[in-house]
């Protein structure tokens, strides 16, 4: 990258020289005399790199640095004295410049200080990117679906995202609860604090108590130091609660406290804990039904609950399969660097009439499998798995037909993940035995 350097100093000569010596590492250098030539110049231009001299005949640099700073936070600030004394330097330093160095002994220094400052302001570019990519990323309107059932949910989480209300997302595994948890985050006055997921029945009881709210060292065999829980990595920020309902009723009564006053102590620990957190949580399951065997609190889930939003299943939003689709089909076929196939009419078709008990999830793998499996430029039916190819009623495959498709399938499946089975089993979507019966099954080698 071509970084543009303002070097400010009354001194031609130096000036010049010094100008000439940065150009030659492939610095763009513009020169001024004075702070007054220097404003000028930076009504036109924010320049990368500020190079300036300590004492100017209209200035002194020391105290100029704070108000450039303040102008231009992005810019990165090197002070030149010839007469370097500990005091200036440190006033320099909490004034916002990125160092302070002697004129003279220390040109030497000036092109790696440089290129450390440039290094600098490379990751902070880097990082403001990411920090949009992931804002796109997570934002409303790159959920995709036009169907009135998705439209109404987004609506409702665009209304509650302004907010610091707890949200409680319900609906089948696979419809994109954490995606809408992610995005209420990034649309949010908390957006630059941490999201935090974690997923409530990954863990036992003890371990996911642990997770949560942290522990002390010497709390339980194993605990050899102290432990920040997830709580606290979200402070000033939001944690999703996915699969809430799995959650043991023990623990319950804790995050209820936490919904309550804020606080909470480490496992072992007596000292509370203070935390600011948004909490959006989400469940598959019927709470109401969990309230009444006992499985869930109802105090907690009337805390949860302030703020519902259902999302709809994908068998009641058919119109958005095949926008759906197209989409995942882009991403994989860059993935695999393939030209993007186009989708065959009874592809879509297929698509439309199977009953996705998997919702989202589930179309994304069978997409995935299809890129993977296509020999040209267009996804036909052969390369769906042969329980969506009958989702229509196709009773026209026999017994022998069937075994035959599936053998095939599994034996390309293999080929693509170069003889990884645990792998091709998350393409198939069916368990290891499975995979490993089938195999033996059909004596695949």
């Amino acid at each position: 990258m071509d970084w543009n350097i303002l070097l400010i100093d009354d001194e031609e000569q130096l000036r010049k020289l010094l100008g000439r010596i940065i150009r030659l590492e492939g610095f763009t250098v513009t020169e001024a005399a004075s702070f007054a030539a220097a404003k000028k110049i930076l009504q036109k231009e924010t320049p990368d790199i500020i190079l300036c001299d300590v004492k100017l005949p209209d200035g002194n640099g020391v105290e100029m640095v704070k108000e450039l700073k303040s102008q231009y936070p992005s810019t990165e600030i090197i002070l030149l004295t010839a007469y370097g004394n500990i005091a200036d330097g440190v006033q320099a330093m909490r004034n916002g410049a990125f160092d302070y160095i002697t004129k003279g002994d220390d040109n030497d220094k000036i092109i790696p200080l440089l290129q450390r400052a440039a290094d600098k302001l490379r990751l902070a570019k880097k990082v403001v990117q990411l920090q949009q990519q992931i804002g796109n990323k997570y934002s409303f309107n790159t959920i995709i679906g036009e169907s009135a059932a998705i439209k109404q949910a987004i609506a409702l989480a665009e209304k509650v995202a302004a907010t610091d209300t707890t949200v409680l997302l319900l609906g089948e595994t696979g419809t994109g609860k954490e995606v809408f948890a992610q995005s209420i985050h990034q649309q949010s006055s908390r957006s630059n604090k941490s999201f935090v997921a974690v997923n409530c029945s990954a863990f036992s009881k003890e371990l996911l108590e642990s997770e949560l709210f942290g522990h002390k060292a010497g709390a339980f065999t194993g605990a050899i130091k102290d432990k920040k829980g997830l709580l606290e990595e979200a402070h000033e920020g939001s944690i999703f609660l996915d699969e809430i309902g799995e959650m043991p009723v023990e623990m319950q009564a804790r995050l209820l406290r936490v919904l309550e006053t804020g606080e909470f102590i480490k496992v072992g620990d007596t000292k509370t804990i203070k935390v600011n957190v948004r909490i959006i949580a989400a469940t598959n399951r019927d709470l109401q039904k969990e309230i009444e065997t006992g499985h869930f609190r109802s105090d907690l889930f009337y805390r949860l609950s302030v703020f519902q939003i259902v999302l709809p299943a994908l068998r009641e939003r058919v119109k958005d399969i095949p926008a759906l689709a197209n989409y995942f089909v882009a991403v994989f076929a860059a993935k695999t660097n393939k030209v993007i196939p186009v989708l065959q009419n009874e592809y879509v078709d297929v698509l439309q009439h199977y009953n996705w008990p998997g919702n989202i999830r589930e179309l994304k793998n069978v997409i995935e499998r299809s890129v993977i499996l296509s020999d040209g430029n267009t996804l036909t039916l052969q390369s769906l798995p042969v329980e969506l190819q009958l989702a229509k009623g196709n009773s026209s495959f026999s017994a022998f037909d069937l075994a035959g498709v599936e053998k095939q399938h599994i034996q390309k499946v293999l080929l693509h993940t170069k003889g990884n089975k645990t792998e091709a089993a998350r393409l198939m979507n069916i368990g290891l035995t499975t995979l490993y019966r089938k195999i033996e099954e059909y004596k695949i080698v």
